[in-house]
């Protein structure tokens, strides 16, 4: 029973284990589901999920997998061809049109909701009977009804089914490229940046205390170790402009979170536009002349400061090659290839941050580029686990 949708499961990236599948297959047989798809559905992921981070994996297996069951709820095509209609004007708040009733039951609405559907035919806006926009109804989006039922717009309220396939748990995968919250958390593992200084053992090491403490038959023992500074030196670059111009607010976050962070010892920033050559700028703006030369930077910063680059590789060949590659300054007689070179001889560590990374997927021509910058970087996607490898090569010893 089911055996296909174990591997659905699997397809989508669940590591479900033969335990968990037949404690699964025990539960229905208990009626736990209660003949309900939503009581499936519940039942299945607390039984097969172990983290928060792999329910939008579920939620995309059992859409697969129960995608040709309907719910009577479930709002038919055309409807919602005729609810698409971008941003609306909810300016008008006249009270007269709702069909709002205070002491309607929410089953009376959903029956009410399931009688529209089969008789509505043709795209309604403005009324307070159909379900359409802008209106009064008790169903639709963009409407001035104070209660009853919203399809589509942002929230969307169908049956359970079609509530799951809003996706609402796709911010907690930890393979998403990084929103502004979820940066704000992956970001802290760089805290583990520290030296222990070579002065003398004055910071208490509770740990070892306790491990000692109760080696010694529960007589405090106290152990004391070598306290921790700040000593991380960053190089920050980052790639603006052109096909960078969507993750333009995520870069800001990672520039906020470093720069309002309290264990880095030193902290530079610069940016550069498709790839690094001769010179990078000093802000954003990537304007011609406020800039520095790479060869200054290289002065002023020593071999271990840790590199972080943040960038989508999406350049012409001839940007990265070729002598004349940079169309907005000069490349002072090395192509970006030789550049790019030339920055990561100079630090022990640099990574490469994609927000676009196509790892394996990379052998198309036009993605030269990207292969090309992996080479010479350590290249990651901008994702929870893809900054928490990157983390993990910049603290590695060697």
């Amino acid at each position: 029973m089911f055996t296909d949708f174990l591997y659905v499961c699997r397809d989508k990236g669940l590591k479900v284990s033969m335990t968990e599948w037949i404690t699964f297959m025990d539960a229905l047989d208990k009626g736990l589901a209660h003949s309900s798809l939503e009581g499936l559905y519940n039942l299945g992921r607390m039984i097969l999920v172990k983290t928060e981070s792999d329910y939008d994996k579920f939620d995309l297996a059992f859409m697969e997998y129960f995608k040709n069951i309907h719910s009577g709820d479930e709002v038919p095509a055309d409807i919602l061809k005729f609810l698409d209609k971008g941003e609306m004007d909810t300016t008008n708040s006249n009270a007269d049109i709702y069909s709002f009733d205070a002491k309607r039951e929410m089953a009376e609405t959903k029956r009410l909701f399931r009688e529209r559907i089969s008789e509505q035919h043709t795209e309604h806006n403005g009324g307070n009977h159909w379900i359409g926009t802008s209106g009064g109804s008790a169903f639709g989006h963009h409407g001035r009804n104070p209660g009853g039922i919203r399809v589509s717009g942002q929230t969307g309220m169908q049956s359970a089914f079609q509530v799951l396939g809003e996706r609402k748990y796709e911010d907690f995968r930890h393979d998403k490229t990084l929103n502004i919250r979820q940066f704000q958390v992956a970001f802290r593992r760089l805290r583990q940046f520290s030296t222990k200084l070579d002065i003398a053992k004055t910071e208490l090491d509770l740990d070892e205390t306790i491990k000692k403490t109760c080696n010694n038959g529960g007589y405090l023992q106290l152990e004391f170790d070598k306290p921790r500074k700040n000593s991380v030196k960053l190089l920050l670059l980052f790639d603006c402009g052109g096909t960078m111009m969507p993750f333009a607010e995520l870069s800001n976050n990672l520039f906020q979170a470093v720069h309002k962070a309290n264990h880095f010892k030193d902290v530079k920033t610069y940016y550069f536009h498709n790839c690094i050559y001769s010179k990078v700028y000093k802000d954003a703006e990537c304007e011609i002349g406020n800039w520095i030369d790479l060869e200054e930077l290289f002065r002023k910063t020593d071999k271990d400061y840790k590199v972080i680059i943040v960038g989508d590789a999406q350049m012409a060949p001839e940007e990265l090659f070729d002598l004349n590659g940079n169309y907005r300054g000069p490349n002072d007689g090395r192509s970006g290839y030789e550049w790019n070179q030339l920055l990561r001889s100079k630090y022990k560590k640099a990574i490469w941050l994609n927000p676009r990374f196509h790892g394996d997927l990379n052998t198309a021509a036009w993605m030269e580029a990207e292969n090309t910058l992996a080479q010479i970087y350590d290249m990651y996607p901008l994702t929870v686990d893809g900054l928490k490898e990157g983390v993990k090569k910049l603290m590695a010893p060697k």
